[in-house]
């Protein structure tokens, strides 16, 4: 059963990210930081992570995009700010087609949430550090069974205590 971890937009937070991933990376199989870490691509905070680069990100070395797989679950990556996602997700869906990604996780807007849009889960796991939305400071962990049949996003404060309005439940088989 793949769980991920996903963060985004800690916006130079070191031990805040140490201690989200300290507290989840012995269950999870992945862990993802969307991009505005402000954080160096070799810092021990983001060691472990699958991570890119975000608009407020200075080092060259975090790439744009990252797309890799966990069983079923192929991921792409993106911060966001090169694929307009404030305004629509058509352009990461449309990059999403071309690598085959059926999830696509993303931050820049600091506003957590999750949805299906045709055959694609887009995840947008909030920022930890400044929330633009009546939530807190927010991160999420996905967790699927191995046919996709049954896919859940939670959603945790800094602290990890979950913040049930925002679970979200589908399928993507």
């Amino acid at each position: 059963m793949p769980k991920i971890l996903i963060l985004s937009d800690s916006h130079g937070w070191s031990q805040e990210v140490i201690e989200i991933k300290d507290r989840h990376q012995a269950e999870v199989d992945a862990m993802i930081h969307c991009g505005d870490s402000e954080l160096e691509f070799d810092s021990e905070p983001l060691s472990g992570f699958e991570k890119v680069q975000g608009n407020m990100d200075m080092d060259s070395r975090l790439p744009e995009e990252v797309d890799f797989t966990v069983n079923k679950l192929h991921f792409l990556v993106v911060h966001g700010h090169l694929h307009q996602t404030k305004a629509t997700l058509m352009p990461a869906s449309f990059r999403a087609e071309e690598l085959g990604a059926n999830v696509i996780c993303f931050g820049h807007s600091h506003v957590a949430g999750a949805e299906k849009v045709k055959d694609k889960l887009f995840i947008n796991p909030g920022s930890i550090r400044q929330p633009r939305s009546a939530h807190p400071g927010s991160y999420a962990v996905l967790t699927a069974d191995e046919d996709l049949k049954e896919i859940s996003v939670r959603f945790y404060t800094k602290a990890g205590q979950e913040i049930s309005s925002l679970a979200y439940q589908t399928s993507l088989n």
